[in-house]
């Protein structure tokens, strides 16, 4: 079985060495003595957050303070081909179910979309609120995912922020129901048409409307912008379960998995 995971700020892991004794406070310590009730002998990883991870054995315990010695000390790279959720806002917390659900099952960012039909809209008192929200359940689930990279929560976007951010990508995929072409076959022709490009790490995009669909002018917009559409399958998914089963073929097409 794997070790609990508890987060740290990047960095405070650099100068860690095997027999060094790393002491985690705060919230994230008071999680584990308090909630997972760690005690002295048991094993534990203490991640940065940014790839850095300590895998240690707990030498003391006390309200707000965990004492780790460690054993070893190592940095996960991130995967050559990224994955970007870009998530339209949808009501009854089903983006943030998307969002944390595609966490655990590995993506590397989420872009906050506010699309021409989304119910939700972040205005300018709450865009803030809800953007910390968001970043706390991916920070969450990638902590119950035993990561040590935690995904960013990128600022939202609206229509011509999307557009722009389709531009940069290496590959944009719009999921729709009315494309053509299956999600497989989208990135199979990417990846042998890259095959003999520029080496260094990549980014997709995977993007997901909200519950009334992408707008038909939206689709035209983001395809001018460089976007491709892709059919994820033969059923019409929910806008919290797109983004995650779109996570997982990538996951396996693009072999990260």
């Amino acid at each position: 079985m794997s070790n609990p995971v508890f987060f740290t700020a990047p960095g405070t892991l650099d100068q860690q060495v095997p027999g060094s004794v790393f002491v985690l406070q705060g919230a994230e310590a008071r999680h584990a003595v308090t909630v997972k009730r760690l005690a002295v002998g048991e094993a534990v990883d203490i991640a940065d957050g940014a790839g850095k991870r300590l895998t240690g054995t707990v030498t003391a315990a006390a309200p707000g303070e965990l004492s780790v010695e460690c054993q070893d000390v190592a940095d996960e790279p991130r995967p050559g081909i990224r994955l970007v959720l870009v998530q339209a806002l949808a009501k009854g917390d089903r983006d943030e179910l998307a969002a944390e659900t595609a966490t655990e099952l590995g993506i590397d960012a989420v872009i906050p979309w506010q699309a021409e039909r989304s119910i939700v809209r972040w205005k300018a008192e709450r865009a803030a609120k809800a953007h910390a929200k968001w970043q706390s359940v991916v920070t969450a689930a990638a902590k119950q995912a035993r990561r040590a990279w935690i995904p960013e929560v990128r600022a939202a976007v609206d229509g011509p922020g999307l557009q722009a951010a389709v531009a940069a990508a290496d590959l944009a995929i719009i999921l729709h129901e009315d494309a053509v072409r299956p999600l497989r076959q989208v990135l199979e022709s990417w990846l042998e048409a890259s095959a003999s490009g520029e080496a260094g790490p990549r980014e997709v995009l995977l993007i997901v409307g909200p519950e009334g669909g992408i707008s038909p002018r939206e689709v035209t917009r983001l395809c001018d912008a460089g976007a491709v559409t892709a059919l994820l399958g033969h059923h019409v998914l929910r806008s919290s379960t797109a983004g995650p089963a779109a996570t997982v073929l990538a996951s396996d097409i693009l072999g990260r998995w």
